[in-house]
């Protein structure tokens, strides 16, 4: 919930300080460039090593980042720095934080075989994403109100204080063991084996495929803020309610799916959640009306979390344990820095196209890699589990 708070004034304050589309893809460029660099070492690390120790490593940096941040949204910052400078500091500081999130972000993933047996994964997969969604939208939308409410600086102070609160919980888990011995195997192999294992598993492979462009894509998100302060014109609050739209859409389905489990044909209905994705995206982008907008953005955020459960339940049945940290952070590479590549490529789009045929475009796209998946990809249309 903290992250998303963060990620959601980070996207309010750099275009506050600089009223320009393209630098709010160049947050997600900021992020995604160290995550992606970075992704598949951290993998080798994360089977190497312990996990928790790793996760509670993440979060004690998350925390400094969030700090720095504090610091320089205050007065003595805004007097000394320019607008332009301050947003450089922004960049530099969310660039550290790709670095910590190329760790953090697969050993969530990796842990929770270790934590559910396995028989219990799908389920368990399902209240893993609810969870996750829960804390997003709650996050997104409290993020949007506290601008309003407290400003900036308070913003940031409560997203530090959930922070550190997620801190003690993640301390009280059980150590999670290395799952090869260290310097067992050579870095560089370890990596090869784990890009092998992916792309060999076809399911797998497609699924990541499909939602990494469905996510670059679709990537309307991002560009929130412009829609909500020039567009709809409802202001911080309104930001916020549609910021969390999506995931509230996300939590429905997801408790849907946890009641009546998927049974059937769940790779056809992944790939038709994504289309269903796409038409959405391209709806928001030419509605000027907000209950619509809205509405868009809430059943685009149902569909995905289809797909989200599908995906995540694939990759949780499909990989052993000694290459758990090595497959999430593949699929964080796939899934994970999609979102802000799909951030990047919607603030260059909007400088090129304007904010609405960006969208639009991006929606379309979305349905084109569909429809290519549906022919190319048959193992994955005709999967079940």
């Amino acid at each position: 919930m903290g992250l998303r708070m963060m990620s959601t004034l980070i996207g309010w304050w750099i275009y506050v300080l600089t009223n320009d589309p393209f630098a709010i893809g160049l947050v997600g460029l900021s992020e995604v460039i160290p995550a992606l660099s970075l992704a598949l070492y951290a993998g080798h690390i994360i089977d190497q090593n312990e996990k928790r120790k790793l996760l509670l490593i993440g979060i004690i940096l998350y925390f400094l980042a969030v700090v720095a941040l504090i610091f320089i949204s205050g007065h003595f910052i805004a007097r000394h720095l320019t607008n332009h400078e301050i947003a450089i500091c922004i960049y530099f500081i969310i660039f550290c934080t790709g670095v910590f999130r190329a760790f953090t972000g697969p050993v969530f993933g990796a842990m929770i075989a270790y934590i559910v047996p396995r028989n219990d994964l799908q389920n368990a997969t399902t209240w893993s994403q609810g969870t996750y969604l829960t804390a997003s939208v709650s996050g997104h939308a409290t993020g949007g109100f506290m601008i309003a409410l407290a400003g900036i600086t308070g913003t940031l102070i409560a997203t530090a204080v959930l922070i550190i609160i997620s801190f003690f919980f993640l301390f009280k888990l059980n150590p999670k063991p290395a799952s090869v011995m260290k310097g067992a195997v050579r870095t560089w192999e370890s990596v090869k084996e784990g890009l092998r294992f992916v792309y060999k598993t076809k399911e797998l492979f497609s699924s990541l495929s499909l939602d990494l462009f469905a996510v670059l894509f679709g990537g309307a998100v991002a560009l929130i803020p412009i829609y909500a302060r020039d567009i709809l014109k409802v202001g911080p609050e309104g930001f916020g309610i549609l910021n969390g739209a999506s995931d509230m859409g996300s939590i429905l389905i997801v408790i849907i799916l946890t009641i009546f489990p998927a049974k059937k044909k769940q790779g056809k209905k992944f790939i038709l959640a994504v289309g269903g994705f796409g038409i959405c995206i391209i709806i928001f982008g030419i509605s000027k009306i907000f209950l619509l907008s809205f509405a868009a953005l809430l059943i685009s955020g149902m569909l995905d979390g289809i797909s989200v459960v599908v995906r995540g339940t694939i990759t949780q049945l499909k990989t052993p344990d000694h290459m758990r940290g090595r497959v999430m952070s593949v699929n964080s590479m796939f899934v994970n820095s999609s979102n802000e590549l799909g951030q990047f490529e919607s603030g260059v789009t909007a400088k090129l196209m304007g904010t609405i045929p960006s969208v639009v475009f991006g929606g379309s796209m979305t349905l084109l890699v569909v429809i290519i998946t549906w022919f190319k990809s048959p193992t994955l249309r005709k999967m079940e589990y």
